[in-house]
């Protein structure tokens, strides 16, 4: 089996190709890289340096690899930079999907592709009262969110256009080790672990506490991306995620309770960065339904696990 992973050497793609190199040792792997300095998480897995934007490197690359599978992670990812470069955003992220799909076409191939999305669609106005469905209206409140609503629906209409086998994910707010500055996460560990290390007063500084999220471990992400891809029905739509919430304020505490001394938190107001949506969750009854997936990690290992590394990069 060969597998075709774009983004590979991101967040997520890293730890998607430590749990296909377990589940399929034998598959064949191959991922794309913005660069040439970057590296891939997989020994054995074959890197490959593209400009997903050049849609004729695109199809050289899928005529070349003729994979199985696409795993489709590559993206602008980052809500608060978006707004301060909205087209930046759109252009990437749509344009790179594009590409993939078409190059597929112009292939003669029709791999499964697997589709990341985002729970950031349904934006505002998300119920408190239960988990959005995901026939909930899409609401976006931010830039990054309306590149991702252009992907749901351009591999929506590419299914019914041209019957390509793809499926959507939308996952909600993921987190776990390696994940870059810029997501809450990673920002307060780095504050705890310089902390730690007597380079910074103890206190943390960030945005608002108030807002409420769906977090899900990015180990736990991956498992259902790749059970998406194994037994998801082509054509449609699944939430990754918890069915919970927790406040931003639960999260900081959870964290500062596993630091090896008291820490203080200060909301700052140029920490804070306005996203448009108080409240996120996602419903994953159909996801379970389809695939059996569930969530595995808890989120206090999910913070051990940022923070330790994080203690060892400070």
């Amino acid at each position: 089996m060969r597998i075709l992973i774009t983004g590979a050497a991101g967040f997520v793609g890293s730890h998607l190709q430590n749990h296909l190199r377990s589940t399929y040792p034998d598959a064949e792997i191959h991922g794309t890289l913005f660069s040439a300095s970057h590296q891939l998480a997989d020994p054995a897995a074959t890197g490959h340096v593209v400009n997903l934007l050049d849609d004729e490197s695109v199809l050289a690359l899928i005529t070349r690899v003729q994979p199985d599978w696409i795993f489709h992670l590559a993206a602008s990812a980052n809500v608060h930079k978006s707004f301060e470069a909205p087209w930046a955003t759109l252009e990437n992220n749509l344009r790179a999907q594009l590409n993939v799909i078409q190059g597929c076409i112009r292939a003669n191939i029709a791999p499964r592709i697997l589709v990341v999305s985002s729970g950031e669609v349904y934006g505002v106005e998300q119920s408190a009262d239960h988990p959005t469905r995901e026939d909930a209206p899409l609401r976006p409140a931010n830039p990054y969110a309306v590149s991702k609503v252009a992907q749901d629906m351009l591999a929506l209409q590419y299914f019914l256009s041209n019957h390509l086998p793809i499926i959507r994910a939308r996952p909600f707010n993921h987190l776990g080790p390696g994940q870059a500055l810029g997501f809450i996460a990673p920002d307060i560990a780095r504050q705890v672990a310089t902390i730690e290390k007597g380079a910074q007063k103890p206190l943390i500084r960030c945005g608002s506490l108030t807002n409420e999220r769906d977090f899900t471990d990015v180990r736990d992400i991956v498992r259902a991306y790749t059970l998406l891809i194994e037994h998801g029905s082509a054509g449609e739509v699944y939430n990754v995620s918890s069915g919970q919430t927790c406040t931003i304020r639960a999260l900081v505490d959870k964290m500062l309770k596993l630091a090896t001394m008291p820490i203080e938190i200060e909301s700052a107001a140029n920490f804070i960065r306005s996203s448009g949506v108080s409240k996120s969750w996602g419903d994953p009854t159909r996801l379970r339904q389809a695939t059996g997936w569930m969530q595995e990690i808890p989120l206090e290992q999910t913070l051990l696990d940022v923070l330790n590394d994080w203690r060892k990069r400070v």
